[in-house]
């Protein structure tokens, strides 16, 4: 991403009308970890408090008959003549009762959460949703538009009032197909939710990005899965949603260069976010595995190995299981053990291999 360091802007014909800088907030290091730990607690933070009335299954005038009638002391609804009177009352074991623990509207409904972990999280969403990978394995259908992040001119979108001229520009830029991929999936939702205005479920679609105040709601608010949001006003929510990174977002070119100016570079801090700076990744090529199993890795360390005088400094491992001298400064007792075997075992490389403190050791079993 940090190779490509322009965006091409494309009009309503789907063409190249002009290129913008690529900011730097979509270079940033991508926390899964993070977003979905912010995700997590930002999501309580629209929840009502719900709870059972604290009277209730405890209205009635019941009380316990005490031992020695050889029932249970649990409280009994008094009186005579109906089925009630002597039925138990009270337990969350007894038909009436209250619930056992019932949920409390005290409870802690709401997660704070830091403002540089929400910034971050941020970040790291949008760096990306500018990786065709991710936004593809998260199931968006872009492969037939022309480039990720998909940057469109001003003067094409940001007229746009009606739902027909939105659904035309989208099949012009080929992104037409992420809708209907929502539109598809729209089904009933399974369980009580049903009744709890709720009742479908649908897979999420583009992100529309835009600039200052914008009617563009009222163009895309009827397509099904598609989002509008204001790129001073970014939320984690509908960036990631489900704690899932990889979105797919259609940028205005206003939105678009406002970037660097409302996240910073690297060189800069952010203008409209007090003391944030972007977070800088802390290695380059995050795949170890891959750099230990390099050519030039390899070839160091085999060069290393096979070399009889190593550069000052620098430490050589050498394989004691075919080095003798590595082996007798693990265990000089390999001595008696190679000579028992019929193998030759000289002087100067035991004399070589082994510390001064085992001089004494030497001297005694070359005697």
């Amino acid at each position: 991403m940090s190779a490509r360091p322009f965006v091409q802007v494309y009009n309503g014909e789907n063409a190249v009308s002009g290129k913008v800088k690529l900011p730097a907030v979509l270079t940033t290091p991508i926390r899964p970890d993070l977003v979905n730990f912010v995700h997590t607690n930002v999501n309580k933070n629209h929840r009502q408090a719900y709870a059972p009335s604290s009277h209730a299954g405890e209205q009635t005038s019941a009380e316990s008959w005490g031992t020695g009638r050889a029932v249970a002391r649990i409280p009994r609804v008094a009186g005579s003549g109906t089925h009630r009177s002597g039925q138990g009352a009270f337990g969350n074991m007894c038909r009436g009762g209250r619930m056992y623990g019932p949920n409390k509207v005290w409870r802690k409904w709401n997660r704070k959460v830091n403002v540089n972990h929400k910034r971050y999280a941020v970040a790291s969403a949008l760096a990306a949703s500018a990786i065709p990978a991710l936004v593809m394995a998260r199931g968006h259908q872009i492969s037939q538009i022309a480039e990720v992040p998909l940057v469109v001119a001003n003067s094409v979108i940001d007229s746009l009032t009606k739902t027909n001229a939105a659904v035309a520009l989208l099949k012009k830029l080929n992104a037409f197909a992420d809708v209907q991929r929502c539109d598809d999936s729209k089904h009933l939702r399974a369980g009580a939710g049903k009744s709890r205005n709720r009742r479908y479920t649908i897979r999420r679609g583009p992100l529309i990005v835009c600039s200052g105040k914008s009617q563009l709601s009222h163009a895309f608010r009827n397509l099904p899965g598609v989002d509008v949001a204001n790129v001073s006003r970014l939320n984690l929510l509908k960036l990631a949603p489900g704690g899932h990174l990889g979105r797919f977002v259609i940028w205005t070119q206003s939105a678009f260069e406002q970037l660097d100016s409302i996240f910073g570079t690297y060189s800069k801090k952010s203008a409209n976010k007090s003391g944030f700076r972007l977070p800088r990744p802390v290695l380059q090529n995050a795949d170890v595995q891959r750099l230990i199993g390099s050519d030039e890795v390899q070839t160091a360390i085999k060069e290393s190995q096979h070399s009889v005088t190593a550069p000052r400094g620098t430490i050589v491992r050498r394989n004691p299981l075919k080095n003798l001298k590595a082996m007798l400064k693990l265990n000089p007792a390999a001595v008696h053990s190679r000579r028992s075997n019929g193998k030759k075992v000289t002087k100067k490389a035991h004399k070589k291999s082994v510390t001064p403190l085992r001089k004494a050791f030497i001297k005694q079993t070359f005697a």
